[in-house]
């Protein structure tokens, strides 16, 4: 079934950061920080904005930098880059141990990554599309995968043949795990299952919406997905039947990721990617914010 395009509800977006990314991603709201981290994929690049003194700092690491996530010590990050996970000092601003090494690197990359509420990073590879100058090549392939990684390093796959994973995210009473398939302009959902860190046979959630492809994701406290859509210049609210509930347009083409930030969580923050339709007023690249009524759900942390 394929979902007709409503006309967006107009929200006021303001531009946080005009960071100037080829594809911005991966943001996260680190709340003893007080900030928020995001990356730059093309440019390996990752970012960190300051709200209490707007300081705008960026770190520069050899291999595309594509996910943040946050950790039960809350001076060390996970960094997701293109063919590792390391653990990230954000004190000392270096990185102090590797936990992953993706074997099919540099032919196929991560992608999209979030902590589950079993404190282990739930992650997804995709054929890699960044060449070594970090311009982007097409993708042919179906190689994407949804794995998990544990503090040990080891990891599981649990659903193979994907074009690009993307949307890592919870229900509230974190049983239903919803992932997407890029290419395949399809959001799954499956049962979660905390306690053995398992999960069901996906279901398919939601499909066919016209308006660009489905990228990053984040989970309100109703249990209400806001997806981002890449070339669709808007972010779209899934009911938690799948059902289209809101659409908000912005001012760029392609928002790619998602999180709720701020001390109530009702503040909705948006990394973008460049694109040539994009003006200098909203320029693409940008990390944007707009407030909402129902808070979002606080990142999980990865148990070290």
């Amino acid at each position: 079934m394929r979902m007709d395009v409503t006309s967006g509800k107009v929200r006021e977006i303001s531009c946080v950061v005009s960071a100037h990314d080829i594809c911005g991603e991966g943001v996260v709201w680190h709340p003893e920080e007080d900030a928020l981290y995001w990356t730059d994929i093309n440019r390996r690049l990752l970012h960190r904005y300051r709200l209490a003194d707007t300081r705008f700092e960026t770190w520069q690491f050899e291999q595309p930098v594509t996910a943040v996530a946050l950790t039960s010590n809350p001076a060390l990050i996970l960094v997701v880059l293109g063919g590792s996970i390391i653990l990230w000092d954000t004190t000392a601003c270096c990185s102090v141990a590797t936990l992953f090494q993706l074997p099919a690197w540099p032919g196929v990359r991560c992608n999209d990554a979030r902590v589950g509420p079993d404190g282990m990073l739930w992650f997804g590879t995709m054929q890699n599309n960044v060449r070594s100058d970090g311009g982007s090549v097409e993708i042919t392939d179906y190689l994407g995968e949804l794995l998990s990684l544990e503090r040990s390093g080891k990891t599981c796959v649990w659903h193979s043949g994907m074009g690009i994973m993307n949307t890592v995210a919870w229900s509230p009473s974190g049983e239903r795990l919803f992932f997407g398939d890029t290419l395949r302009n399809c959001i799954y959902s499956s049962d979660f299952y905390c306690t053995s860190s398992t999960i069901s046979a996906p279901a398919l959630f939601a499909e066919g919406f016209l308006r660009g492809l489905p990228d990053g994701s984040a989970m309100d406290a109703d249990g209400y997905l806001w997806n981002c859509r890449y070339g669709g210049g808007c972010i779209v609210r899934f009911a938690p039947d799948g059902a289209l509930a809101e659409v908000i347009d912005t001012s760029v083409k392609n928002p790619t990721t998602c999180a709720f930030g701020g001390p109530d969580y009702k503040t909705l923050y948006f990394t973008s990617a460049a694109a040539s339709e994009d003006g200098e007023a909203a320029p693409g690249g940008a990390l944007f914010c707009l407030e909402v009524e129902v808070p979002g759900l606080p990142s999980y942390r990865f148990e070290l």
